[in-house]
């Protein structure tokens, strides 16, 4: 970690490729906590004040070192519990959505954004969750909004990250390793539990960085898990939505859930890519109905990759969708 603390906060900002966990309270409570008089009527029009005066900056500024002194405090914490843990493997991912129950909804507070939430009935499906991301406030809602039971994936070199990586690693999530696509191919054989009897590795370009992430996968299946990801894989810089990858798909021919799309709007502008000046944007969470993954074929990833996109670009507002 940086010696300096505005070192440290600029770390935060790498976070965006990371996927975290959460929640033990329910979304319709959140949503009685947070929500205040209309926030979508901001978010219809796309418009906020956007005060860059010195009061302004110097709050956000006393929000962000609050936000990331209380992180630390919670990550270590859970840290502590999860190595008392160590030899229950599931109790560990319960507890990191708990850690990320905690920590999101106690991020957001702290930050203030009004948190308008849609479709709350879809939050305790088993599946695979999907958000657009756009800001690093998408990190903290899907730690708190996620439901127990839920496993994140990450790159590999989380691992890397003081306290928060480690923690990470000790949640028993999943990491995957972009690097070296041909060995994890190869050890996908050794784990037919999660896969039809129609899988061909050649036709699932998914790496998983090891033998122990293989495990978590496998628990996925034996303990009823869901997971969560963020299906472009990296942060938009404008807040529009960039095009997916084909991984939760692979995910989803492998596990079979449903998929669960959460729609974040108003993120990129409460906290835009390459500041530390927190605006009091308004934000919206929509989770859509459930999209099966029964009967999906592994000759039609393009197609499904292309249909979830579209469903996308159809619930943003104009200035988040992708250009033409």
């Amino acid at each position: 970690m940086e010696s300096s603390g505005g070192g440290a906060l600029l770390r935060n900002r790498r976070l965006e490729s990371f996927l975290d966990t959460s929640s033990g309270l329910r979304v319709e409570e959140a949503q009685k906590i947070l929500v205040k008089e209309k926030p979508e009527l901001w978010l219809k029009k796309d418009v906020y004040m956007d005060d860059n005066g010195w009061v302004s900056s110097i709050i956000s500024w006393i929000r962000i070192v609050t936000c990331f002194v209380s992180m630390m405090v919670t990550t270590f914490i859970w840290a502590l519990i999860m190595v008392v843990l160590i030899p229950w493997p599931y109790e560990r991912i319960r507890q990191g959505n708990i850690y990320g129950h905690v920590t999101g909804r106690m991020l957001m507070w702290i930050l203030g954004n009004p948190i308008k939430i849609e479709g709350a009935e879809y939050n305790n499906e088993r599946a695979i969750y999907i958000s657009n991301h756009a800001s690093p406030i998408d990190i903290f809602l899907i730690m708190w909004l996620t439901p127990t039971g839920t496993v994140g994936i990450a790159k590999k070199e989380i691992v890397w990250y003081p306290l928060f990586g480690q923690l990470y690693v000790l949640a028993n999530h999943l990491r995957i390793d972009r690097s070296n696509p041909t060995s994890a191919i190869e050890s996908m054989k050794e784990v037919s539990i999660i896969y039809p009897a129609s899988f061909s590795p050649h036709l699932y370009k998914v790496s998983i960085s090891n033998r122990c992430d293989f495990q978590a996968a496998r628990a996925v299946v034996r303990n009823n898990l869901s997971l969560i990801i963020f299906p472009e894989g990296t942060r938009s810089k404008n807040g529009r939505l960039l095009p997916f990858k084909k991984g939760f798909v692979h995910l989803a021919l492998q596990t079979r859930l449903p998929i669960v799309p959460m729609v974040l709007t108003g993120t990129h502008q409460a906290w835009r890519k390459g500041s530390l000046h927190v605006r009091p944007t308004p934000l919206a969470v929509k989770y859509l109905p459930p999209i099966s993954t029964e009967n999906w074929k592994a000759e039609k990833i393009d197609d499904y990759v292309k249909m979830v996109h579209d469903l996308y670009a159809a619930q943003l507002p104009e200035t988040q969708r992708p250009l033409a």
